[in-house]
């Protein structure tokens, strides 16, 4: 009964942190998409800039994924493929989120 808890815990941790990946990938969407054509006209050195600053919720958020990949990785069962499923769900999210982490 403690292994389906834990389940349960863990799907809820990877569904808000999956939630929150894809809300911050649509607010980013915007941006790239209104960015002038004269953008391609100035050299790639000039567009060079540092990586802005991580961002607090993006990294708590990455935290909490990779410590949710850790405990799914050292589960004591496999639940049916489920568990694989979530880790492979967790690496394309954690993908995401790090794209996130170095945007404006």
């Amino acid at each position: 009964m403690k292994h389906i808890k834990n389940i349960g815990i863990l799907t809820v941790v990877v569904l808000v942190t999956v939630l929150l990946t894809l809300a911050f990938s649509a607010a980013a969407a915007p941006k790239l998409a209104t960015q002038p054509a004269s953008v391609a006209a100035v050299p790639a050195a000039a567009l060079a800039t540092p990586l802005p600053a991580p961002h607090p919720e993006i990294r708590a958020a990455l935290d909490a994924m990779h410590n949710a990949k850790d405990h799914l990785e050292h589960a004591a069962h496999d639940f049916g493929g489920h568990r694989v499923e979530a880790i492979k769900h967790l690496d394309a999210a954690i993908h995401e989120a790090e794209i996130c982490d170095h945007m404006d």
